[in-house]
């Protein structure tokens, strides 16, 4: 049979009053048999503490209350942690008791978010259903397509690349709501205000093109236009030519001074990329660039008929004003540059690496304008 004895809280508190009474720890120990160290401990536990409120407690009080204050912090923060509002869905709270549960235990985890210990291990050991596997790995595909785009397209052109590259088809409203549950980083759009300006038609600068922004083959209308891009010291000027027909930017030049010379040298590289074998239908607007005597010397010599939109009408030359607003939102104006070469580059990853590539267009019915003219030359063979 054991020899320990069991004291209860009235006698502990009795032999220590009897000790701040006067009576020595040897005397009780002798009188009431008890050890020495655990008169020593009670003496401890049971001395009373005074507050800065004045109030008298134990030393057992004190590291009572010093635990349900340590709990009530832990509770704060895993309420924090787990980012569950007041109506949170028991699947929510599932999900972020498995994501704490290496900073705290299972156990105060359950008991914070209000959920059976047997329901959290239940959910652990369930078999994932074929459709929320199906959605990861779609998740997966849609995260590999945004970043290779540079956070560039939204659902609707999702959609449409991953039934192109991915033969995955799916409606627009699923790749929205998996790419929501993603919480990818959104782009700003800025509506663009034009001062309208009653236009006036000129017989030296006719307008040929009357925004028929299509074409039935490549290499029969050509539209053109500069744009300011701002550096660390003022700007640098992009020059760029697109092809009615595929939409795609045949050349494209960046200087640092917006001269004839500038769209000259455009020109040429869009001659020499493209050969045209019949004339070609040359629009633009009224900038002195294109109004030049060079560039005039220029369309002469490779066949190339001008076109020109009223003055202050931006919407004669629509196809190369919606490229642009383009360009900036998901390239320029997201990028602060300091020289020429950096926008070079920058230029040449969207425009070579991403836009002719790569970009889903509405009007070649989502495929991108290297595809619309591959599509062509092989209807055509």
């Amino acid at each position: 049979m054991s020899n320990y004895k069991k004291y209860d809280e009235d006698f502990k508190k009795s032999l220590v009053n009897l000790y701040n009474g006067g009576k020595t720890q040897a005397a009780l120990c002798k009188e009431y048999g008890v050890s020495q160290t655990a008169l020593s401990r009670w003496i401890k536990l049971y001395s009373e503490v005074q507050m800065e409120s004045g109030e008298l407690l134990t030393v057992k009080q004190v590291r009572e209350l010093q635990k349900q204050k340590a709990l009530l912090e832990e509770e704060n923060l895993i309420l924090k942690k787990a980012n569950c509002h007041l109506h949170a869905t028991l699947e929510q709270r599932l999900k972020a008791i498995s994501l704490l549960a290496t900073d705290h235990s299972i156990v105060r985890l359950c008991q914070v978010l209000r959920v059976n210990r047997s329901t959290y291990y239940k959910f652990l050991s369930k078999i994932p259903s074929a459709r929320s596997v199906e959605n990861q790995q779609i998740k997966r595909i849609i995260l590999q397509i945004y970043t290779e785009t540079k956070f560039r397209l939204g659902a609707a052109k999702i959609k449409i690349v991953l039934q192109r590259d991915y033969g995955i088809s799916i409606s627009i409203g699923r790749v929205y709501r998996l790419m929501k549950t993603m919480d990818l980083p959104k782009m700003s759009t800025v509506k663009p205000r034009f001062r309208y300006q009653k236009p006036t038609v000129s017989s030296t600068c006719p307008n040929l093109l009357k925004q028929q922004f299509h074409s039935k083959q490549p290499n029969r209308i050509w539209v053109s236009d500069i744009s300011y891009i701002p550096v660390k010291k003022g700007f640098v000027y992009l020059c760029v030519i697109l092809d009615i027909f595929s939409r795609k930017v045949i050349a494209w030049n960046v200087y640092a001074s917006m001269t004839a010379k500038l769209v000259c040298d455009t020109v040429e590289r869009a001659v020499h990329s493209r050969n045209p074998v019949q004339s070609v239908i040359f629009h633009s607007d009224r900038g002195s660039q294109y109004l030049s005597q060079e560039l005039r010397q220029v369309q002469e010599k490779y066949n190339l008929i001008p076109s020109y939109s009223k003055l202050a009408y931006p919407w004669d030359n629509a196809v190369t004003e919606s490229f642009f607003k383009y360009m900036k939102k998901e390239e320029l104006n997201r990028r602060n540059f300091s020289s020429l070469e950096e926008v070079k580059l920058a230029c040449f990853e969207y425009i070579e690496g991403f836009y002719n590539s790569k970009r889903p267009h509405s009007a070649n019915n989502f495929l991108s304008p290297n595809l619309k003219e591959l599509a062509f030359l092989n209807d055509s063979s």
